[in-house]
């Protein structure tokens, strides 16, 4: 019978081209010498190619993540049992596949003792809520928890991105690099176990060890479930997520009354304006509606976590005129520096 082993769920986060797989790979070869045990998850590898397709719909894309995420759980519940296939696009069962061909199960039923084993999460994770999702987990299953964010300059991704077998684009790295939110362990009580490498340098004995501490460290201190409170917390959150929405919506408002006004003032046609009104209306919308459900991810669920809520406004804002410059571009308009 397998014995069952101490799992540690370990988020690694990093623009494309940050070194993610590479370090992945290094772990695992160190400290398989060591007794320990590693399953590797790239979601590049489990996500299907065409999921990353600009021109698909992003619903599509986070469902696939969701996928990931089920199938992850169904390993926390029972490893030997495989994740049950159904039709999402090949996920599962490429999830499965990563299990099989990195032997997870062997080594684990050749274990006469319980193991500890690191799962190691490779993406971008670039927004806080998609990393705070794999905290979830690991809290409701009472296992270890921590973060590795990969800091890399965006030029050396560029670089490097050219070397990947299914090189992204480098609209998108800049792209990411403006949105991507690094581990806060200083607002974020549930990100207190997180390291941050420079991964312009070389993966050293010294960089593995750190690596080592940090999984020992989890490990040690595996996550527990909260109490029961679930109404009383849900009442709380929505309340905060109202007075976040409520901010966030009067701040997107002047932002495209300015926006309109300053269009005038640059003397655009009446179609023009027409458009980008409409366009800028629509997308407000959309972004509001998105930014709820982020925002509820985000929220803290158990208490003693403070919630920065004008922190979560700025983030926002900057976040919808990002937006706003895009549509402004499509119109030929100019980039935000250009019209504020």
């Amino acid at each position: 019978m397998m014995a069952s082993p101490a799992m540690c769920l370990c988020v690694l986060c990093g623009l494309p081209g940050s070194g993610k797989s590479r370090l992945a790979q290094a772990v695992h070869g160190y400290i398989q010498k060591q007794g320990w045990r590693t399953l590797i998850l790239s979601y590049d590898e489990l996500i299907p190619e065409n999921a990353f397709d600009l021109n698909t719909s992003q619903t599509r894309w986070k469902q696939h993540r969701q996928v990931v995420l089920s199938c992850l759980e169904s390993f926390l519940q029972d490893p030997g049992a495989p994740s049950p296939c159904h039709s999402d696009g090949g996920v599962q069962e490429h999830f499965n596949q990563a299990v099989e061909q990195q032997e997870v199960l062997v080594t684990l039923q050749n274990t006469s003792q319980p193991a500890r084993l690191v799962l190691l999460l490779d993406d971008n994770f670039y927004y806080q809520s998609m990393r705070y999702e794999v905290y979830q987990l690991a809290r409701k299953y009472s296992i270890s928890f921590c973060q590795v964010y990969l800091h890399c300059p965006v030029e050396v991704c560029f670089y490097r991105n050219q070397d990947r077998g299914l090189p992204v684009s480098d609209e998108i790295i800049m792209e990411m690099s403006k949105r991507i939110e690094p581990p806060n362990t200083a607002k974020n009580h549930w990100e207190k176990s997180s390291l941050t490498l420079n991964s312009t340098e070389d993966i050293t004995d010294i960089t593995i060890q750190k690596l080592l501490q940090l999984f020992t460290s989890a490990l040690e201190n595996p996550l527990s479930p909260v109490e029961d409170d679930s109404e009383q917390r849900e009442a709380d959150r929505e309340q905060c997520a109202s007075s976040v929405m409520h901010q966030a919506d009067r701040a997107c408002r002047r932002l495209v009354t300015q926006t309109m006004q300053m269009a005038r003032v640059n003397n655009m046609s009446h179609e023009v304006l027409s458009a980008l009104a409409s366009d800028l209306s629509k997308q407000k919308g959309c972004f509001l509606r998105e930014l709820r459900r982020h925002v509820l991810q985000e929220l803290p669920s158990h208490k003693g976590e403070l919630v920065d809520v004008e922190w979560l406004v700025s983030r926002a804002v900057g976040m919808f005129e990002q937006e706003r410059d895009v549509i402004l571009q499509r119109h030929g308009i100019g980039t935000r520096a250009q019209i504020s």
